[in-house]
C-alpha cells in the first residue's frame, strides 16, 4: 500500500528511530508514541493504516491499547512482544491482533512483515461478486458482512477469512492455504493464528459457537465452509 501510514509505539528509543529510518526509507508515513495513552491518542488523530505495537508501554500496556483499538477501528496491529511472553502472544491473537513479532527482531523482517500485511486481499476484492447464503451475505467490494441482514462488525482477518472460506464452499482449507490467502505467501508466523482468529468470527457467525454448523473443522485437514448459495 503506497504512502500508508504507519504508527510505531514503543518506549524504547532506539527501536522507534530505527523503525522510522528503515520505513520511511520505503516511502510511508511514520508517527510515534512512546506510551499507551500516547498511543491511543495517536491512532485516533492520525487513524493510520498499521500499528507496530510493543506489549510492554508505561501507562497502559499494549494489550489494553489493542483492546481499545479493537473497538473502534480495524486498523492492522503487529504486536512486539518479547520471547519470554508465549502467553501475550496468544492473548495478543485473541484480542485481536494480525501478526506478531519477536524482540530482538531485524529492521528486515519487521518491513517484510508489513509489506505482507498491508497487501493482504485487497487487491481484487471490488471484482468479486456478492456471496450470498441462507443468513449470511459478503460484500467483498465493501469489505462487510451481513447476517440476517444486520452487518457484522468483524476485523479486517475476520472478514478475510470468512470470505475466503466462503468462496471455497464445500471445500477443505488447511491452516497453510487459509494463511496463504490471507496473510500472504510471505507469512512466515505461527499457524496458531488461524485457528484464534476462527474462534472470534465463529462467534459472531455461529448459532452456537462451540458446535459450529456454518465454519466447521476438518480433523487433521482444515476448516469447511458449509451453508447454501441462494
Amino acid at each position: 500500500m503506497a504512502n500508508a501510514k504507519i504508527l510505531v509505539v514503543d518506549d524504547e528509543p532506539s527501536i522507534v528511530d530505527t523503525l522510522r529510518a528503515y520505513l520511511e526509507q520505503e516511502g510511508y508515513a511514520v508517527f510515534t508514541a512512546a506510551d499507551g495513552p500516547a498511543a491511543l491518542k495517536a491512532a485516533r488523530t492520525f487513524r493510520p493504516d498499521l500499528i507496530v505495537l510493543d506489549v510492554m508501554l508505561p501507562g497502559m500496556d499494549g494489550l489494553e491499547v489493542l483492546q481499545q483499538v479493537r473497538r473502534e477501528s480495524a486498523v492492522y496491529v503487529i504486536l512486539l512482544t518479547a520471547r519470554s511472553e508465549e502467553t501475550d502472544k496468544i492473548v495478543g491473537l485473541s484480542v485481536g491482533s494480525d501478526d506478531y513479532v519477536t524482540k530482538p527482531f531485524s529492521p528486515r523482517e519487521m518491513v517484510a512483515r508489513i509489506k505482507a500485511v498491508l497487501r493482504r486481499g485487497r487487491g481484487d476484492a471490488h471484482r468479486d461478486p456478492v456471496l450470498a447464503f441462507g443468513r449470511l451475505r459478503i460484500d467483498p467490494g465493501a469489505r462487510q458482512a451481513y447476517r440476517d441482514d444486520a452487518p457484522l462488525d468483524l476485523t479486517a482477518i475476520e472478514f478475510d477469512l470468512l470470505h475466503a472460506l466462503a468462496r471455497h464452499r464445500g471445500l477443505v482449507l488447511s491452516r497453510e492455504q487459509l494463511i496463504e490467502q490471507v496473510w500472504g505467501a510471505d507469512y512466515y508466523g505461527d499457524e496458531r493464528v488461524v485457528d484464534v482468529h476462527l474462534g472470534h468470527l465463529r462467534r459472531k457467525v455461529e448459532d452456537d459457537p462451540a458446535n459450529p454448523a456454518l465454519i466447521v473443522t476438518v480433523r487433521g485437514a482444515g476448516y469447511r465452509f458449509e451453508d447454501e448459495p441462494v
